[in-house]
């Protein structure tokens, strides 16, 4: 299973109070709290029509056309030269087409313009941990988790996980994914890696248990159909390493999980 960040679509990202001029240099900064601006009415007319073509434009993230959700952030702001929300959305295509320079511009201005914003620190903390700045972007991260106003405090938690697994700490990610999964017990990512983590530590059991969360949230995957194979052969349980064999024969019988079972490469 690939290690997927949690912050597409929706809203993303945070800032920290008083916006300093490098925001990746924060610690040690006292920082503010506010409500997603997607939570919030527009304050102006103006901002309520760059409202409308930022949200275009998520719709068109969210299905891969950056270039359409570029252009929808651009009209926003000759709406609202200000409006932070355009900016973030700006960030995130220009992440996803790996710009990295113009992301992190506009992940910057979004947070001069509206510092608090705890979508806006989950995708700019995420952002700073793909770019090699993991002790920064984990900063960001915390901040976005501890906004009393955040709906989806699962995502920064999530996020932080995978940071930690970048710098190979992988009991500060497993304690990220409870975490986590306090947050949204069918945060299907977090439950994956929970029990990949405890397969790679020998801990078969409670591998296995999260594995059956996961399923019963959400039903397998070829990765998590590979994971249980693999745990319940572990184990010694034939009849369940049968059952996930099968899985991924009727299900997924193209994916490489499916390969390496032909193969024989279990581990």
């Amino acid at each position: 299973m690939k290690l997927k960040t949690t912050l597409v679509v929706t809203a993303l990202a945070a800032v920290l109070a008083g916006c300093a001029t490098n925001p990746a240099s924060m610690s040690g900064t006292s920082t503010t709290v506010s409500r997603p601006m997607s939570d919030t009415t527009p304050a102006t007319p103006a901002d309520s029509r760059a409202r409308v073509h930022v949200d275009l434009g998520m719709a068109y993230f969210e299905v891969g056309r950056y270039d359409v959700a570029l252009d929808e952030a651009t009209i926003a702001l000759n709406d609202s030269p200000n409006y932070a929300p355009a900016y973030h959305l700006r960030a995130l295509a220009y992440m996803l087409i790996e710009e990295n320079a113009a992301a992190r511009e506009n992940f910057e201005r979004a947070l001069r313009e509206a510092p608090g914003d705890p979508d806006f620190n989950n995708s700019y903390g995420w952002f700073l941990c793909s770019q090699g700045q993991e002790r920064a972007g984990l900063e960001y991260l915390a901040l976005a988790a501890r906004n009393p106003y955040y709906r989806h405090q699962t995502r920064p938690l999530t996020n932080a996980g995978l940071c930690h697994l970048r710098l190979g700490e992988e009991a500060a990610a497993e304690a990220q994914f409870q975490r986590a999964v306090q947050a949204d017990p069918e945060n299907a990512q977090a439950l994956y890696l929970l029990a990949d983590i405890a397969y790679r530590g020998g801990r078969y059991e409670q591998a296995r248990s999260e594995l059956i969360r996961l399923h019963q949230a959400h039903g397998p995957s070829a990765a998590s159909a590979w994971l249980g194979l693999r745990t319940e052969r572990r184990l010694g349980n034939a009849d369940a390493e049968a059952s996930y064999a099968a899985q991924l024969r009727s299900r997924f019988a193209e994916s490489e999980e499916f390969k390496s079972m032909n193969q024989g490469k279990f581990e």
